[in-house]
């Protein structure tokens, strides 16, 4: 796999240049916004340093992130929750905190690779709804519904599952990549809220996400 390694701090890229190597990966190293925003479409996966010397790294993520579906996880300084959650709202797949456990990124490359194989394989049809994750358009009735990327991911994971209710913990996990771990928090909960809110707009008709008081969201149409 070709791996872009986007890290500002020579202290930092090194080590995990040799780690990703030792593993099999083909690597390119670059050490600012600039130069990631250059070299972002030639790879598979990119680990990205929020704190880079030139641009914004969360600009750099929105910036890639409108241009290409290429898996990012992101790396933040001794992470509050809410930075995790701006990194994930940026277009992150996964957001981890520095200093990190080198088995630990490696656990969740697997993991980002897996989802991001399964959203490009699955197509999904549900009642006049087609979600097909190889072109990532939405169409109702044969007519395109323009769709944000997580909303996107969203509306997928739960058409997917259209006899589960999904609880809230468990889409910050699976579908914007929150530390299992960590607790839901109200800003968290909101994120979910606007997409859920956004969807149905767009969509036309709120029964397409069914709310489950006190537990979570499932999808509404078979």
């Amino acid at each position: 796999m070709r791996v872009l390694v986007v890290e500002g701090r020579d202290e930092e890229a090194k080590p995990l240049i040799d780690g990703l190597r030792r593993h099999g990966h083909d690597i390119v190293a670059v050490g600012s916004g600039a130069e990631a925003l250059a070299e972002h479409m030639s790879v598979d996966l990119i680990l990205l340093d929020l704190s880079l010397p030139d641009i914004d790294g969360l600009e750099v993520c929105r910036r890639i992130r409108s241009a290409s579906e290429t898996p990012i996880i992101s790396f933040v300084d001794q992470a509050t929750e809410v930075d995790r959650i701006l990194g994930l709202q940026a277009g992150s797949d996964d957001c981890l905190d520095r200093p990190y456990v080198f088995r630990e990124l490696m656990a969740r490359i697997d993991a980002v690779m897996r989802r991001s194989k399964t959203q490009r394989m699955t197509a999904v049809a549900r009642g006049g709804l087609l979600i097909d994750s190889e072109s990532r358009e939405v169409r109702l009735h044969g007519k395109l519904i323009e769709a944000t990327r997580k909303e996107f991911d969203l509306l997928h994971y739960l058409a997917s599952r259209p006899d589960v209710v999904v609880s809230r913990q468990r889409l910050m996990i699976d579908v914007w990549g929150h530390p299992s771990q960590a607790v839901l928090s109200a800003q968290a909960s909101r994120t979910i809220d606007t997409h859920v809110s956004s969807l149905r707009g767009k969509l036309r008709d709120p029964d397409w996400i069914i709310t489950v008081r006190g537990v979570g969201f499932r999808f509404g149409r078979n």
